[in-house]
């Protein structure tokens, strides 16, 4: 029996595998790992490859003290500080909207919107909406398990807080915003409460070299709302004061009017009987009382007067505010200078 020929040109590659191509495919499974590990700095330079930030809009950053890392953030929104027709497109609101809008953030950051304010006596809105806004972005990268934690220390936070207009802020945002009501707290609470726990006082240090710059501007024109209310509230309480205290003389005034009339017809019927001893008895004691009634007089007209200047006042305050919130409006025009 013929034995079977080898056939020399048979070649077996098993086990043969070259190291080169091993070193090949870890190197591009280690280089896809850190694209994925990195992809969110990724796609940050990506956005910001060709961007410089518009002058107002650089000087914002700086001026609320942004840390290079949410500065970057802010940056990747591509800020834009516009009028009131070019804002109400970017930023529309529903019917049921009882905030005031000053700026908007696009999710997924796709954008951030500043309404442009004139008024010098507002300094600062824009600089705090900024600073509200890049927050929105940064809580919006936050995982699950971070804002997990986040939102804890924010919801106990609020249980603690008495500051009524940030109660009213908040309750504004669960009538227009139910659904997003830590997102809000978490942009509210480190951009305008002054002292804040120290665990959030330790979160908000990721995105702020000095915190306290921000609030200030927040003091600031807050305080233009807040001196106002206070000077309106104080004047209707002196103007009440005032009517209480006109309604009681004017009530005497007509009690001694009342008795006047009748002393004077009392003398007049002395006179006209001839009993002049009676009458001139009465004569010092009649004028005494006319005078006492002409001073009363005259000092609830001082009263009077004091009352309708402090009105006029007080409605200069009134329209004071008035304009201020008009001009917090996306249909605002801008003051005369």
């Amino acid at each position: 029996m013929k034995q079977p020929k080898s056939n020399k040109n048979t070649r077996n590659y098993r086990g043969n595998s070259s190291p080169l191509a091993s070193i090949t495919v870890l190197a591009i499974l280690i280089l896809i790992f850190i694209a994925l590990s990195n992809r969110q700095n990724i796609f940050d330079w990506w956005a910001l490859r060709d961007y410089t930030p518009p002058v107002t809009v650089a000087t914002i950053a700086d001026q609320i003290s942004l840390n290079p890392s949410s500065k970057k953030v802010f940056y990747v929104n591509k800020p834009i500080i516009t009028s009131s027709a070019e804002f109400t497109k970017n930023c529309p609101t529903n019917s049921q909207e009882k905030t005031i809008i000053l700026g908007c953030y696009h999710g997924n950051q796709k954008g951030i919107y500043l309404l442009d304010v004139n008024d010098p006596r507002l300094e600062g809105v824009e600089q705090v909406t900024a600073a509200h806004e890049m927050l929105h972005a940064e809580y919006d990268r936050l995982s699950s398990s971070e804002k997990d934690s986040v939102n804890k220390m924010l919801n106990d936070y609020a249980k603690t807080i008495t500051d009524q207009r940030i109660l009213d802020t908040l309750d504004a945002y669960k009538q227009s915003e139910p659904g997003e009501i830590t997102n809000e707290m978490h942009s509210i609470f480190g951009t305008e409460i002054a002292a804040l726990p120290a665990n959030l006082e330790q979160y908000y240090k990721k995105y702020f070299i000095d915190r306290s710059k921000v609030v200030a501007y927040s003091q600031k024109y807050q305080n233009e709302f807040t001196s106002r209310k206070d000077k309106i509230a104080a004047d209707d309480a002196q103007l009440a004061s005032y009517k209480t205290q006109i309604n009681n003389y004017e009530d005497q005034l007509t009690a001694e009017l009342n008795n006047i009339n009748a002393l004077e017809s009392t003398m007049n019927s002395y006179k006209n009987s001839g009993n002049y001893g009676a009458y001139n008895a009465n004569v010092d004691y009649f004028n005494n009382m006319v005078y006492a009634y002409n001073r009363k007089v005259n000092l609830v007209q001082s009263l009077i007067n004091k009352h309708n200047a402090l009105v006029a006042e007080r409605n200069a305050i009134v329209l004071e505010e008035t304009q201020l919130i008009q001009n917090l409006q996306p249909t605002a025009k801008p003051i005369n200078q």
